[in-house]
């Protein structure tokens, strides 16, 4: 089969696989009370029962809102604004903002309409679209494939693994799975059905492997829990008490290090084919040797990445420990830092483990048949009918 064809055959079934997602309903949670939703505009706003302490506001905000879309578009309803006391949970709002309300019908009237915060889906949206041109722009079709690909990812995560683990599957097992089959399309998606694909794959499964087996010795020599993370607990107040949170935190660990690991081992899997193609007279060990030498420079900077990522996140935490001016040992000793760094470490032992590990694959994939490859690199079929 013709390469283009073959690589448009394989976009076409992970848009169909996509779609079957989209429309799967695995968890059977039933809906929460109220069920419709759309934006409002907020035309009166009564203070008149919120508590202020110092920065903190507390009680109910009342609203009156004009529906601007769904069914009882143009209509006007009151809308309560509870404020909890949490700034990271709680908004406060004035005339003229546009917010995503909730609310019910039962009579054809809207009533007990709550508010979800400021409309932010437009902008969302059209994120996501810019995000998808760009990538087309700058990689073309290879692009449109890794767009593909990250629709492919998030509909998995949220369709079948979430799902999953509520149902009361093994939370590692299913990470395992869950991640060799966005692996699997993300590699051959973005390298093709050829031997890059499969380094890829194979160097990728192989970190992973490696960041689950860390992670769950760790995380007991640790003492840690999944509670750690946040709204865990609140999981378990929602009736799930069967959940194993700790299982579920190991699981977080693998799945989070994979696009970190799924990068590199493509970076050097690239490289490999680059190599090859330029050089096809090439030994194999001078073949590892090169691309050995592009693995450290890229592993060096990969580390740092996840550092800054997971710590990223953190810095209000990490600012009020120096704001009290606790010792340093006071905040790694902490179970919720210490998850982080446990988090950054094993994450970082799966990355560095990637690179040899696939220059290692691909040295051996390439070397299976001594004559020159082609460009794009042979398919599968023909690497194993060879």
């Amino acid at each position: 089969m013709n390469p283009l064809r073959r690589e448009l055959l394989f976009s076409l079934i992970i848009t169909v696989l996509c779609l079957a997602l989209y429309c799967i309903d695995i968890a059977h949670v039933p809906a929460a009370p109220g069920g419709l939703h759309c934006r409002a505009l907020i035309t009166a706003v009564d203070d008149s029962k919120v508590q202020t302490h110092l920065i903190v506001k507390t009680n109910a905000q009342y609203l009156t809102v004009r529906l601007l879309g769904g069914p009882h578009e143009g209509q006007e309803v009151q809308v309560t604004n509870m404020l909890t006391g949490k700034m990271e949970l709680d908004e406060f709002y004035e005339t003229g903002t546009v917010i995503l309300v909730e609310y019910s019908a039962p009579d054809g009237k809207p009533t007990n309409a709550v508010a979800r915060g400021i409309y932010r889906l437009g902008l969302q949206l059209f994120l996501i679209c810019l995000f998808g041109l760009l990538l087309v722009a700058v990689a073309g079709f290879t692009g449109l494939k890794a767009a593909l690909s990250f629709v492919f990812a998030a509909l998995v995560l949220w369709k079948l693994f979430f799902p999953l683990l509520l149902r009361g599957y093994p939370p590692i097992a299913t990470g395992l799975v869950i991640v060799a089959l966005l692996t699997g399309v993300v590699c051959f998606s973005v390298g093709g059905l050829t031997r890059r694909g499969l380094a890829t794959f194979a160097g990728s499964m192989f970190g992973i492997l490696l960041t689950c087996g860390l992670a769950t010795l760790f995380t007991h020599l640790f003492h840690l829990h999944g509670a750690v993370r946040p709204f865990a607990e609140m999981l378990l107040y929602s009736g799930y008490y069967h959940l194993n949170l700790t299982d579920i935190f190991i699981a977080s660990i693998f799945i989070a290090c994979s696009g970190a690991v799924m990068d590199l081992a493509m970076d050097i899997a690239a490289t490999m084919d680059e190599i090859k193609f330029r050089h096809p007279e090439i030994g194999m060990i001078e073949h590892m040797r090169s691309g050995l030498r592009v693995g450290r420079a890229v592993t060096g900077t990969m580390t740092t990445t996840l550092l800054l990522a997971y710590s990223g996140s953190h810095v209000a935490m990490f600012m009020v420990f120096l704001a009290k001016g606790l010792a340093p040992a006071n905040l790694l000793n902490a179970p919720f830092v210490a998850a982080e760094v446990l988090n950054i470490l094993v994450g970082s032992f799966g990355v560095i483990a990637v690179a040899p590990c696939t220059v290692v694959i691909a040295a051996l994939l390439y070397r299976i048949r001594k004559q020159p490859i082609l460009n794009p690199p042979e398919p599968l079929i023909t690497l194993l009918r060879s």
